[in-house]
C-alpha cells in the first residue's frame, strides 16, 4: 500500500502569491487556488531581501537574503515539502493593491502551512535543535 499525500490546502487569496518550489526555488503558479502543502517561513526584513521580481535571477545568491530563503528550502526539503513560501519573494508587490490584499492574508498562510520555520539572523546556529 502506497501512501497518500493529505489533501491540498485551498488559502482565500491566491491571484499573485507564489510558493517556491523548495529544491529548486523557483515560484509555482497553481490555479483554481489550490496549493500543495507547504512550509513557511518567519523572519525579520533586512537589507537585501530578495523579491518576487528578484527570484528569476540567476544572480539572487548574491543578496543577503537569499541564504534564508535556501535554508527554508533545505530544511522543507528536508522535511518531505515540497514547497516553501516567503513573504518577501512569494508576493508580487507591484501594486498597493495586491500588497495590501497579500498583508490582510498573512494570517491564512501561516495558518494553512504544514509547518512554520524560524530565521533568527542574530543567532548562531547549533549542532543539534535538542542542545538548545
Amino acid at each position: 500500500m502506497t501512501a497518500q499525500s493529505p489533501p491540498a490546502r485551498s488559502p482565500p487569496y491566491f491571484h499573485h502569491h507564489a510558493p517556491l518550489h523548495s529544491a529548486t526555488l523557483e515560484l509555482k503558479e497553481f490555479t483554481e487556488n489550490i496549493i500543495p502543502r507547504y512550509a513557511i517561513l518567519s523572519h525579520t526584513w533586512g537589507i537585501e531581501e530578495v523579491t518576487y521580481g528578484d527570484i528569476r535571477n540567476p544572480n539572487l545568491e548574491r543578496k543577503a537574503g537569499y541564504q534564508k530563503i535556501k535554508f527554508c528550502g533545505e530544511r522543507a526539503t528536508i522535511d518531505g515539502l515540497e514547497y516553501i513560501w516567503v513573504d518577501t519573494c512569494c508576493i508580487d508587490k507591484q501594486s498597493s493593491a495586491e500588497l495590501s490584499e497579500a498583508i490582510n492574508s498573512m494570517f491564512r498562510w501561516y495558518k494553512n502551512a504544514e509547518i512554520c520555520y524560524v530565521y533568527l539572523s542574530d543567532v548562531s546556529a547549533v549542532e543539534s535543535p535538542h542542545s538548545i
